[in-house]
């Protein structure tokens, strides 16, 4: 059974000159929710909407945000993806100041949008210890949602299977 806001794509094949049978396959289209300042993450999600288009199960909808976004009603699951910027404080015990990813903060804050959110994929750079994915788990904490998987800078071939394999994850667990 198939939620209420869950978007299917229907994918008809047929060829009746050749005798091939027609069949019809769902697949799960998921919007992904992503701010990229550097191009690390808008660099992340095409590969991460490439390998999903090729396992043929989960069509994966990329969605930038900016500060020139409007905040929409997200009426599906979805995911976010976020960067980690930080301008001022360590983000441990002197405080945190958050640069540039407000308009997806904002974006997620706006009407029900929250509620939808299945989970959160952070991304930084290692080098800074602590304050890796601290937005990320920020946002998680903000929103009630779990930080489902986690990659450095653009990532790898193998973190972009990583995290498909953990939002697929997710998508079941949430019973979709």
């Amino acid at each position: 059974m198939y939620k209420k806001g869950v978007f299917f794509v229907i994918v008809l094949v047929y060829s009746g000159i050749n005798g091939k049978e027609t069949y019809e396959e769902n697949i799960m289209k998921v919007r992904l929710l992503y701010i990229s300042i550097s191009g690390n993450t808008r660099s992340f999600v095409k590969n991460l909407v490439t390998f999903a288009h090729e396992q043929g199960d989960v069509d994966f909808e990329p969605v930038e945000i900016s500060d020139a976004s409007a905040d929409t009603d997200e009426v599906a699951p979805y995911f976010a993806l976020v960067p980690t910027y930080l301008d001022g404080g360590n983000g441990i015990d002197n405080g945190v100041h958050e640069i540039m990813t407000n308009a997806l903060y904002d974006q997620i804050a706006a009407a029900d949008n929250a509620k939808q959110l299945l989970g959160i994929i952070g991304s930084g750079n290692k080098n800074f210890n602590a304050q890796y994915i601290l937005t990320a788990r920020r946002y998680a904490q903000a929103f009630d949602a779990p930080v489902i998987a986690n990659y450095e800078l653009r990532g790898t071939t193998r973190d972009v299977e990583r995290v498909y394999k953990a939002m697929r994850q997710r998508l079941v667990e949430a019973g979709y």
